[in-house]
């Protein structure tokens, strides 16, 4: 590129006046800035790769001689650079074994490249000499390394085994094997909008919608695979209505409803006998092998989407008459018991070392929604936890078992007589709260009442003592209409006298 037509300068046209004298460099800038322009319209505006629909899509296929060459179809594509890549004809490429240390993966790449053509001398002085015209072309290459978009484009890829003697197309194009034309990496260019006429737009429309009334049907009379039918139908028809459907990627759009239509035959044939008997069902299975083999093919042109649309327009139309006179199956639904939440489903998890992020107990999920360090500043200062009016009240770390044996230490607070306060964050108004609270078990029998506001919520008792097994986890149930704001401030008062009430860390559990 000209220095004059360098981006971090600005883009400079040529400007003619009366009694401009031209010479070569004037030309020859010129067309530098048309060049760059464009470039950099194709750098900025499409991604790079092989732009379908243009010839032969640059396709690579194996010939019919079987030996170890490939042919390269027409087509165009784009580079990194934005450099327009075209290729008028087909080329055919070679591989020499022996030029490859095999087996290993061997790239086809189309390049870019200039060549000075049209060469003139004037007889007349021979000092003015040269090309008239420069030829812009690619080139269709063997590579052994991983093509770079920035210099050329992917056409295919094979890994080719030592010893081969032929390459294929692949048989499973999503799965290709060794010694077959892989094509799965082929860069595609992209363009803004679809290239589709009108009528073959509103024509794949019709033919989905079709598709989606169908498989409804089928959803209806619990055919699960039909489900996925219509996913993929509800998909293909927003990207229809986006404007981004045409030749370039409806055949890989197609892929998956009609691969989905296959599983849906498997699922007829197993778990639906009934359907699967009748005779519609053998000639819909056979329109969906014929749309696997249209599908396969490869092909990307116009007669290829005509024969895709003609044969699923038929296929729908068999799969209705599968379902023609089938009742949908409508299941009475049992009115379900609503779940109580009760503390005896709570007594595992008095003895858990350490409490789970969700706890299931008896059909109700509970989960952990806040927790209180104790002794942590930060997380007490969040819950404004404080102990007030207490006759004594001190620190404690512990190290002590659980009954299944485990060593837990912890630090904690305990007071005799007074209250606690802290507050409970993270809450859903409306849903019972299980307060878990890490306790020394050795100090028992005991009880406490617990307030939000002025108002009691409950008396919780803490029977019984354990001289060996020291840690409990003890919980106290909140039910459900007292939970009104999503941070409340709860109070928790010592009801027995001269006992010790130790708090080592304090779960909050709701219900989901």
């Amino acid at each position: 590129m000209a220095n004059d037509t360098a981006p971090d300068k600005g883009y400079k046209r040529i400007n003619f006046f009366k009694g401009f004298l031209t010479t070569e460099h004037d030309w020859n800038a010129a067309e530098a800035y048309h060049i760059e322009k464009r470039k950099a319209h194709n750098r900025l505006m499409h991604t790079p790769g092989v732009v379908f629909g243009v010839g032969a899509d640059l396709r690579v296929v194996a010939r019919a001689r079987g030996d170890l060459s490939v042919e390269v179809q027409a087509g165009h594509a784009i580079d990194g650079q934005g450099r327009e890549l075209w290729l008028p004809d087909a080329v055919i490429k070679n591989i020499s074994p022996e030029e490859y240390r095999l087996p290993q993966t061997i790239y086809v790449v189309l390049r870019f490249y200039e060549e000075l053509t049209d060469f003139i001398a004037y007889k007349e002085n021979l000092e003015y000499k040269g090309h008239r015209r420069v030829l812009e072309g690619s080139k269709v290459e063997l590579s052994q390394t991983e093509p770079d978009i920035s210099r050329e484009v992917e056409l295919a890829r094979i890994y080719l085994e030592k010893g081969a003697t032929r390459i294929r197309d692949a048989r499973n194009p999503a799965d290709p094997r060794a010694n077959e034309i892989d094509l799965r990496f082929v860069p595609k260019a992209g363009i803004a909008g679809s290239r589709l006429s009108p009528p073959a737009r509103l024509r794949l429309e019709a033919v989905l919608w079709h598709l989606r009334r169908v498989f409804v049907q089928f959803s209806r009379r619990s055919v699960i695979t039909a489900h996925d039918i219509l996913q993929c139908t509800h998909t293909a028809l927003m990207l229809n209505a986006s404007n981004l459907v045409d030749l370039r990627n409806v055949f890989d759009t197609f892929y998956l409803i009609v691969e989905s239509e296959g599983e849906l035959c498997l699922d007829i044939e197993v778990n639906h006998p009934v359907l699967g008997q009748k005779k519609e069902f053998a000639d819909y299975k056979r329109h969906v092998e014929i749309l696997r083999g249209l599908l396969a093919e490869g092909k990307n042109n116009v007669e290829a989407y005509t024969n895709l649309l003609a044969y699923q327009t038929k296929a729908s139309e068999v799969a209705e008459l599968i379902i023609a006179g089938e009742k949908p199956l409508v299941e009475e639904k049992k009115p379900e018991k609503k779940k109580v939440a009760e503390l005896k489903d709570w007594e595992g998890v008095k003895t858990m070392p350490h409490p789970k992020a969700t706890l299931d107990l008896e059909g109700l999920t509970w989960v952990l929604v806040d927790q209180i360090n104790i002794l942590d500043k930060d997380s007490e200062e969040k819950h404004e936890f404080a102990i007030k009016e207490a006759k004594d009240s001190y620190r404690s770390r512990q190290k002590l078992k659980y009954p299944d044996e485990s060593v837990v230490e912890d630090v904690g607070r305990a007071h005799v007589g007074g209250y606690s306060v802290y507050k409970l964050l993270n809450l859903t108004p409306g849903r019972p709260v299980v307060i878990l609270r890490r306790m020394d078990y050795v100090y028992g029998d005991y009880e406490l009442e617990y307030f939000i506001g002025n108002k009691s919520v409950g008396v919780l008792s803490c029977s019984g003592t354990d001289r060996v097994h020291r840690w409990r986890n003890w919980p106290f149930l909140i039910e459900a209409q007292h939970i009104t704001e999503p941070a409340m401030s709860l109070k928790q008062v010592a009801m027995t006298a001269g006992r010790d009430v130790n708090m080592f860390h304090i779960w909050v559990y709701q219900v989901k």
